[in-house]
């Protein structure tokens, strides 16, 4: 079992090498490791990182040196309570709009969502991942043990953390799980984007061949990135109570509907009163993608772990990949994600199917961009790796 550890000064955990005046983001520096941790991280699988130097196989997914760590921690000591809600996704696959809806769906009594004017609301000043923090990412990084016992129950908490390494207390607890996924395609377009966003300039962009590669063989944050899907979307299936499996495509073509439903799950439904003041409409409007990336906050703000709040507004579209990959490696994609996915039902689970045969010569989910039959008829066929492209 993991030794209990104390927090850390900051300036013991920047390199030596590191120039006073231009010090490493905290997301890049590594904290003092205990031999035990050092034993631990020295017999794992390891790969060279997207940003960070090195990825590290833990249960069977990836973390980077620093997040290992609080995944550790975390798993050590986050006691869940029963009614914790905990927020869960691969990378790039709509964390922060979630985030943002479910902040706002809990907070509406504290801080009234007007449809017409959103007043001093605190998603109008603050990142969402400020208001709602990742375990692993945040509350458990750089060997801290956090008390979130004072916190305001429900407890709202997100992780990119996979099914089997979730803390035994959550299994143990009756806390409520909303699984968000993405189409593997656009989930892989965004992580590229947005890691070479977070690469020092000095080291350049990662080519969109060599990601690709990378993240076909499941090596990147938290990947395999269908394992993680996978784990999850069976958890939904043997307790529907306690996990929402939810599909980013979904919510973005019926929003309200998604919202209402998250709602219903989550305990707090709207009154039909609220419904008819437009309460729903309100929320779904101050957590658009237009309204939280054109923010002062989003466009010029920072994480206290150095990540700039703009990184996390890109696009926020269905189906940006066809900007972006070559039909071989669609069909490589494709062909991993049936292989994947296709015997679990994942594929039959959603209707209105009509509605997402707006892309070339697909069903449902390989129109979503979720494998199955396709042609790749009417798109890109040469890859763009501008990795500024915004």
């Amino acid at each position: 079992m993991p030794t209990t550890v104390e927090p850390i000064k900051l300036s013991t955990s920047i390199p030596t090498t590191t120039l006073p005046h231009d010090p490493l983001p905290k997301y890049l520096q590594e904290d003092e490791m205990t031999q035990e941790r050092k034993d631990l991280v020295s017999s794992l699988p390891t790969e060279k990182g997207w940003v960070a130097n090195y990825l590290h196989q833990y249960q069977g997914f990836w973390h980077t040196t620093r997040q290992l760590h609080g995944v550790l921690t975390c798993q050590t000591h986050f006691q869940a309570q029963d009614s914790d809600i905990l927020l869960v996704t691969t990378p790039k696959s709509g964390t922060t709009w979630l985030k943002a809806l479910t902040f706002a769906l809990f907070n509406r009594f504290d801080h009234v969502v007007d449809p017409k004017n959103h007043n001093n609301h605190p998603l109008l000043t603050n990142n969402p991942h400020e208001l709602v923090p990742f375990l692993e990412i945040k509350l458990y990084i750089e060997n801290q043990v956090p008390d979130l016992t004072t916190l305001k129950s429900p407890r709202i908490f997100s992780t990119h953390l996979s099914f089997v390494s979730l803390p035994k207390s959550v299994s143990d607890s009756a806390c409520k799980i909303v699984y968000l996924c993405r189409n593997p395609k656009d989930t892989f377009v965004s992580l590229w984007h947005f890691t070479n966003s977070l690469r020092l300039k000095e080291k350049g962009s990662n080519s969109l061949e060599e990601a690709f590669g990378k993240f076909c063989r499941g090596v990147s944050l938290s990947g395999p990135y269908w394992d993680h899907v996978l784990d999850y979307w069976k958890a939904s299936l043997e307790k529907p109570e306690r996990v929402l499996f939810l599909k980013f495509e979904e919510m973005k073509m019926e929003p309200e509907l998604h919202l209402k439903k998250l709602a219903e799950f989550l305990g707090c439904p709207f009154s039909p009163e609220e419904e008819a003041s437009g309460l729903v409409d309100g929320i779904l409007k101050l957590c658009s993608f237009d309204t939280l990336s054109n923010l002062e906050v989003n466009k010029t703000g920072k994480l206290p772990s150095g990540e700039e709040n703009k990184a996390f507004f890109r696009r926020g579209e269905i189906g940006d990949w066809k900007d972006y990959l070559t039909c071989e490696m669609i069909q490589e994609m494709d062909k991993i994600t049936e292989e994947k996915l296709h015997a679990s039902g994942i594929y039959e689970a959603s209707g209105q199917q009509d509605e997402y045969r707006q892309w070339p010569g697909g069903d449902l989910f390989s129109s979503m961009g979720f494998g199955g039959k396709r042609g790749v008829d009417g798109l890109a066929t040469s890859a763009v790796v501008d990795g500024d492209r915004r």
